[in-house]
């Protein structure tokens, strides 16, 4: 495995692959991120893995500053999968002249997590095509657990690079069902198990929420009563409305935000 700090070293490498594959991360890897990349891996002859925690997508210092933080684990995780090229730049690398305030996203980016986390989708879209500019890949490979992450930056990137395609892969889950995610890291034990419940009561209501999104309300109860600090949203959507073209079968997915402490924690059921 190449690792590269520096774009120009970077350049000399990937610029000569024709199906080069593009897993973007923020580092403290888990199995989630291990599934993209063995996708990657799979369908690409190169793949390339970023690790760069994007300051402007953090509403909150506190959040940026406590992000996990695990570089050597993660090039050992790497380097085991056989990963071709690993690219960690600096701030400055990638926003020599600041952030891009005149990025556009749908108006998906408005609603569920964009309602509480002003410009956090626009700044995660610069910071991917600024990625794609660079790398300029045939595939990018985006986790289906960041639901409305995905279905952002699809439109977006469908709309702004031809030749690159958006590859969505399924959500990875603990036994416990928790689904796996880097802010897990900041989770004990007896929180875990509160995330599992959860998840759990959501996918045993699921079919009642679809006939009866009232009910809704009772399970927010339930929930606050196992000790979450607060619920940022319980929302049913029909996922293949929400951005155009859309497909005439519905999907219907359940999208939660909510605080264990300090911890957000997002899913879709």
């Amino acid at each position: 495995m190449k690792i590269f700090l520096n774009k120009n070293n970077l350049l000399k490498y990937v610029h000569r692959e024709k199906n080069l594959g593009f897993i973007p991360t923020m580092g403290a890897l888990h199995r989630g991120h291990i599934s993209l990349i063995r996708k990657s891996i799979s369908q690409c002859k190169k793949t390339i893995v970023t690790i760069f925690i994007n300051k402007p997508q953090f509403n909150k210092k506190h959040d940026f500053k406590n992000y996990p933080k695990t570089k050597k684990n993660d090039i050992i995780i790497l380097k085991s999968l056989k990963v071709d090229f690993l690219y960690m730049p600096s701030h400055r690398e990638i926003y020599p002249n600041g952030i891009d305030k005149k990025i556009k996203i749908s108006q998906f980016g408005k609603k569920l997590c964009g309602k509480f986390r002003p410009r956090h989708f626009e700044s995660i879209a610069d910071v991917v095509n600024r990625f794609i500019k660079i790398i300029k890949p045939s595939k990018i490979f985006l986790g289906e657990k960041d639901m409305q992450q995905l279905k952002i930056l699809e439109s977006f990137i469908n709309k702004n690079f031809n030749s690159v395609k958006v590859i969505g892969c399924k959500t990875i889950r603990e036994r416990n069902g928790l689904a796996y995610s880097s802010r897990n890291l900041h989770l004990s034990s007896k929180e875990k198990n509160i995330s599992s419940k959860i998840y759990k009561l959501i996918l045993n209501k699921k079919k009642k929420i679809i006939k009866n999104k009232s009910i809704i309300k009772k399970i927010k109860n339930q929930i606050m009563s196992w000790g979450v600090k607060k619920i940022d949203y319980i929302e049913l959507l029909n996922i293949n409305k929400i951005i155009q073209p859309y497909k005439k079968n519905k999907k219907y997915k359940i999208f939660i935000a909510y605080y264990l402490r300090s911890t957000r924690l997002i899913d879709n059921i």
